[in-house]
């Protein structure tokens, strides 16, 4: 369709080739239905697959379809920021590959920001996903909620809608590590939430083991908080506090029974409990450090190696 586009739908993929084409063959009528100018612009964040020969034919067949190229894999929420550095649309709504989340819920969403709403984040009913990742899902939800201050039911899913205004202010933001959906939400003033279908992934697996989304949500805490840091200065207070009064007690023990030769080895699980607190906060610390480091080297977030279907 010519013209500026009225809405922005943002795709990172890897490793995706088995998605790719029922993705686009479920979206596209969707986008269609919708009556709107429309753009959709997909991100290869370095795949290894037939990924990227796909979503070029797709961008010489549709002018809609547009690519956007990356020399290497920098991450899914890197090919994220490169697609809102090109995008036009109004309303930007981010969508993963695996349709997971159904193309058919973006009239939704869409609707939620025509009504006034900046950000409108999604919680998935029904998930598919295994025992562990929906108790883990639900366990970073409610930390990161009390850690942060915000308040997202679903920091895991992905199809999301940004109003523009939002949008150019992430744009603004160079932040080599960032989590998305809580960085809108600092920008938001009237978010809102709805509820989408969840199906199981089609094709392929997911990129996401069970380290990255450690690390994934370990940035999300870090990134918007400084909460972790208060918290094991007030372990350390309280652990002191409790250790004056064992020393205390061991002092009054010693009067009263007498030296306690076979307490050695409670000794040492205390000792060692006091050395796992202390080697957690030098993680901690420097978890902070290294993010402080990675800002000042002012390396680029991510390389485009070219783009494909933007009129070049």
């Amino acid at each position: 369709m010519p013209g500026k586009p009225y809405i922005s739908i943002i795709i990172p993929v890897y490793n995706e080739e088995g998605n790719l084409q029922p993705l686009f063959d479920r979206l596209y009528p969707v986008m269609q239905k919708i009556g709107k100018p429309f753009e959709i612009i997909f991100t290869d964040d370095g795949s290894r697959d037939r990924s990227l020969d796909i979503l070029k034919r797709l961008a010489e067949a549709y002018p809609e379809i547009k690519v956007v190229e990356f020399n290497g894999n920098f991450g899914q929420h890197m090919a994220i920021l490169a697609a809102f550095e090109m995008s036009g649309g109004d309303i930007v709504i981010t969508l993963d590959a695996d349709l997971q989340n159904p193309p058919e819920e973006i009239p939704k969403l869409v609707s939620e920001v025509e009504k006034g709403h900046d950000v409108v984040g999604t919680v998935r009913q029904n998930r598919q996903d295994t025992l562990f990742r929906r108790l883990a899902s639900r366990i970073v939800n409610i930390t990161t909620n009390k850690m942060t201050g915000m308040r997202m039911s679903d920091y895991g899913c992905m199809l999301r809608a940004y109003h523009r205004d939002v949008i150019d202010n992430i744009n603004c933001c160079q932040e080599t590590t960032t989590f998305i959906p809580a960085l809108a939400q600092t920008f938001a003033s009237n978010p809102s939430e709805v509820e989408v279908a969840h199906a199981e992934r089609a094709e392929g697996e997911s990129k996401y083991s069970l380290y990255r989304l450690v690390r994934l949500n370990f940035d999300l805490m870090t990134g918007f908080s400084v909460v972790p840091l208060q918290l094991f200065a007030l372990m350390g207070i309280v652990t002191s506090l409790f250790s004056v009064l064992f020393a205390l007690l061991l002092l009054v023990r010693r009067f009263i029974i007498g030296a306690e030769v076979e307490g050695v080895f409670t000794l040492f699980a205390i000792l060692f409990f006091f050395i796992g607190i202390i080697i957690f906060g030098i993680g901690l610390v420097g978890e902070y450090v290294g993010r402080i480091y990675q800002e000042v080297r002012r390396r680029p977030r991510y390389v485009v190696r070219r783009t494909h279907g933007f009129g070049e």
